[in-house]
């Protein structure tokens, strides 16, 4: 603390010449004369001797606090609202942020460096992907304005570097890749087998990604972790917590990795549980979806090395003898893939997994259903994605309904990220169910390498698409005039009555065949709070204590980049936030009543920021704000949880308060 010290002043003496004027010693003085002119000014004395120093002030009074991570040397929190409640260790992302009933924060550490060795208190070393939780603390009960916020490890401390820490509670590992639980995983958490011979290893993965929760009981439930990779897959654990301590653990009993089955799953990325109790998980990359010619080009023997890697793992996933799609007793189908999956009956001893086909075909990021069952909305993580709604025929039945693409008008007062928002404008592309759809997926089971032919294609190529489009527009009459064509189309369906499966198998591109908007870049997770949205759409009293007229989506963009602002298109926003990222929302337009869970309106919420690196003349994102989020959790009093997957060496978890919107 400092003290206030009083400063020294220089006494300067100034000499001047006064005038005196004499008086008659008899007799009344005389009228005063006029005023003489100013004498010049006379020569400056010399300096007096200083004065003794003055007594030291008292103490001033204890100003606030510094600003998180000041005493670390790393740099205030820039953003009011913003509380770091966690970071990971060096080379994870932070993925899975889920919250139980009972107010446990789940996340996971998603490929730590293999080169970490520190040990934590529980003696785990942080150097395989990991799936936690915070123990100590119900996150419903933090302070809106959070006291505590973590600060960025300093950089010669190794214990804070390689572990994850969090501002409240303490960190606790539930399960590690290769885990067995004492044998029972036979395999190892996160490792994925062929079903074919349930022994052979295809890949063990180090990236968990979305954690659901479905409760069994109070302090009881299953923990349902996606393991990202090609082949991908889920993991469920059954788990229990001490009524006293809150302390959760692994019933050993009762753990396993998910049959999808013969064709199995694609790099399972984020999720939702939905609000009828249904974990689904999302297939992202791995795989050519949406990508002009990859599908087209998948059975070339000469595939390029990307996505020919995930293709031979696929092939040794339904043919464990082989050793890749050259000798495969199966080659793999590319339209089995990239879908999202529904855990239709999450308790039971066998989950029975369903790809909905009908929610559409392309790089899934997750996808989240609103209250009515019906409207979900669904993220596309690709560079030039779209943005897409279902609507299913049925309540909380997804295997029928309309799925839909948004077109954008961007506010034309602004280009800058932060201001700048959208109206929406949704797309039909084509209703159908699930069992049509397959139908049109299992034509393409038979295609190999043996069928390729340079220059033709085996699977749906753009020139369908295109004849797809003017079939749509022209309101989808009958008649062997919109059949697909030989030249530049597909040899599977040439001359074949046109149908709507371009709209589920290449929804990309058939999305942007219509007019819908495929500019967004890194579409991430996309969430809201059941509660809050029911309470605010249809006005029902489901939050506690508050009343709540309104209710948002919220989504996450990883980089604001690319198709975002290249000035082109719908989408032409400037480059100050680039690679940073930022968070929207999207309000219900049945917030205050009116029952209706659509949205067309985008807004932005919070953004990152660049910081220019004058050593080597680039940029990279400012570590003291959001940087390149992943995914984002809406919490019951609408605060929002963001998880970054950035190149900082720590990336963290975000808390933000959303009032400051208001």
């Amino acid at each position: 603390m400092q003290l206030i010290r009083k400063k020294f002043a220089k006494v300067t003496l100034i000499v001047t010449a006064v005038l005196a004027l004499s008086a008659c010693e008899d007799g009344n003085d005389g009228a005063p004369g006029p005023a003489g002119p100013t004498g010049a000014e006379g020569a400056q004395g010399a300096d007096g001797t200083q004065g003794p120093a003055g007594d030291d002030g008292a103490q001033g009074a204890t100003g606030p606090a510094g600003a998180d991570g000041d005493v670390f040397g790393q740099g205030a929190i820039r953003q009011q609202g913003l509380t770091r409640l966690a970071t990971v260790p060096q080379g994870a992302e932070v993925t899975g942020a889920f919250i139980s009933p009972e107010g446990t924060l789940f996340f996971n550490e998603q490929h730590p460096d293999p080169a970490n060795t520190e040990v934590d208190e529980d003696g785990r070393v942080h150097n395989l992907g990991g799936v936690g939780y915070v123990a100590g603390v119900n996150v419903n009960a933090i302070p809106r304005r959070a006291a505590l916020s973590t600060p960025i490890p300093k950089k010669d401390d190794d214990f804070l570097l390689q572990t994850t820490q969090v501002a409240y509670g303490e960190y606790k590992l539930l399960g590690q890749r290769t885990d067995t639980f004492g044998g029972a995983l036979s395999s190892g958490l996160g490792t994925i087998v062929s079903p074919a011979d349930g022994i052979t290893e295809i890949v063990s993965a180090d990236m968990p990604d979305f954690n659901g929760f479905v409760p069994l009981a109070a302090n009881s439930g299953y923990l349902f972790t996606n393991w990202e990779f090609y082949p991908g897959g889920m993991s469920r654990m059954k788990i229990d917590a001490d009524p006293v301590t809150g302390t959760w653990s692994v019933d050993t009993g009762d753990v396993m990795m998910l049959d999808f089955g013969t064709y199995g799953t694609l790099a399972n990325c984020f999720g939702t549980v939905t609000p009828w109790g249904t974990p689904m998980t999302s297939e992202e990359w791995g795989g050519p979806a949406g990508e002009p010619g990859q599908t087209a080009s998948w059975n070339d023997p000469a595939l390029a090395e990307w996505p020919l890697q995930s293709r031979e793992a696929l092939a040794r996933y339904l043919d464990p003898a082989a050793t890749g799609a050259a000798d495969a007793a199966t080659f793999p189908n590319p339209y089995r893939y990239q879908w999202l999956v529904e855990i239709t009956n999450p308790t039971a001893a066998s989950p029975a997994p369903v790809k909905h086909y009908t929610m559409g075909r392309y790089g899934h990021e997750n996808g989240v259903c609103a209250p009515d069952g019906m409207t979900c909305y669904m993220s596309e993580d690709q560079t030039d994605g779209a943005f897409y709604k279902f609507v299913s025929d049925t309540a909380e039945d997804l295997s029928s309904g309309t799925l839909f693409a948004a077109a954008l008008t961007q506010d034309s007062f602004s280009t800058d990220p932060s201001l700048t928002g959208f109206d929406i404008t949704w797309i039909p592309l084509a209703n159908n169910d699930n069992a049509t759809i397959e139908g049109w997926v299992a034509e393409y089971d038979a295609v190999d390498t043996t069928d390729f032919v340079a220059g033709e294609s085996n699977y749906i190529t753009e020139t369908d698409i295109a004849a797809w489009a003017t079939w749509v527009n022209a309101g989808r009459p009958a008649g062997s005039a919109y059949s697909t064509i030989a030249e530049g189309g597909s040899s599977t369906t040439a001359g074949l009555p046109m149908d709507d499966r371009a709209a589920f198998l290449e929804s990309k591109l058939a999305a942007d065949a219509l007019g819908a908007t495929a500019e967004w870049r890194k579409f991430e997770g996309i969430n809201m709070h059941y509660g809050r949205a029911e309470e605010a759409v249809e006005g029902t009293d489901i939050v506690p204590g508050k009343t709540v007229t309104e209710a948002y989506v919220y989504f996450a963009i990883s980089d604001v980049d690319r198709g975002m602002t290249d000035g082109e298109g719908d989408i032409q926003l400037n480059d100050r936030v680039k690679d940073c990222g930022g968070v929207y929302r999207m309000p219900f337009v049945g917030n205050g009543g009116g029952a209706s869970y659509d949205v067309v309106r985008i807004d932005p919420v919070i953004m990152g920021a660049t910081e220019d690196q004058s050593a080597g003349g680039s940029e990279q994102c400012d570590a003291n704000t959001i940087a390149q989020p992943d995914n984002v959790l809406v919490m019951e009093d609408g605060r929002i949880m963001i998880g970054e997957d950035g190149s900082q060496q720590n990336n963290s978890l975000w808390l933000y308060d959303t009032s400051l919107l208001d």
